[in-house]
This record gives structure tokens, sequence and C-alpha cells, in this order.
């Protein structure tokens, strides 16, 4: 086991969550503007189906993100949807303590991130990126990775 140096204690953060209703866009645009609003640094992106006016099928696209980036997210919102307003307010996000380790599988090393509630161990999830890259590899299931993982995060 191999613990990695950037353990990052998350305790409150301030953020900004950004809502929009959408009911006239296709799909291929709202996977395109999550893409973007991902690179532009949202914390979070997710669509929720809700029904507007008229009882018409829609999405409520939901993000979270930092005061400092508010005007950017903004601006992708307005000029890549077909939203006409933007519903945001300052929240307050409690995050666990993380540490990433990486454990030896017998296709090689996987990352693992822990999350720790007041230094106890309650969460423990492999980075899904290296199991993916490992089962393509292999040819092998992906959850016989993920399975594989975590029998060995948990000896350690």
């Amino acid at each position: 086991m191999v613990s990695h140096p950037h353990n990052h204690e998350h305790i409150d953060d301030e953020m900004i969550k950004i809502e929009v209703n959408i009911d006239d866009a296709p799909g291929e645009w709202l996977g395109y503007v999550m893409d973007m609003l991902f690179k532009a640094g949202a914390n979070d992106v997710f669509y929720i189906p809700i029904f507007m006016k008229k009882n018409r099928p829609g999405v409520m696209l939901q993000l979270l993100t930092s005061k400092q980036r508010l005007a950017g997210m903004k601006e992708i919102l307005f000029k890549e949807t077909t939203t006409l307003g933007i519903r945001y307010y300052p929240l307050t996000v409690h995050r666990l303590e993380r540490k990433f380790r990486s454990v030896e599988t017998m296709w090689g090393a996987v990352t693992v991130k822990e999350g720790y509630f007041e230094g106890e161990l309650v969460q423990r999830a492999p980075e899904y990126e290296e199991c993916k890259k490992i089962a393509e590899a292999n040819q092998i299931p992906l959850k016989r990775v993920y399975e594989q993982v975590w029998v060995i995060a948990n000896q350690e």
C-alpha cells in the first residue's frame, strides 16, 4: 500500500448552486453543455427530469461551482442552452476528508479514494478510469477489477 501525499481536509466549502429549466433542447446539446461546464471548473453538474408549463417534459440542469466561477458558468448557460433565466444561490457543502492510496492488483496498481468522517473511514472507492483501462486492456469485466480492488483494499 502506498499513500498519496495529496490528502484533502474539506470541511465547509462555500459554493454557488445554479439551476436552469430547459424544455426545448436536444439531448446532444445537453451533453455538450455538461462537458463545457466541467471543463470550466464546475464541481458537479446533473440533470433532473421535470414537467414544465403545459405539461411539457423538460430537464432541470443543476450545477455547483465556486463564487469565482459564477460569471463563466452563466455565460456558458446563456450562450449554449435555450434558457431565458438562471437561478443561483449560495450554499455550504460539507465534504469528507479524502485520502488516496494505491493498491497493487494482479493487473497493476489502482488508486483507491477513501473518505473519513471525524477520523473514521466511512467510504472507499476505486478510481473508475484506472479500473476501466485494466478491464479493457485485459478483456475482463469491469466488475471483476472492482471486486479484486475491494478485496485487496479491505485486507490492508
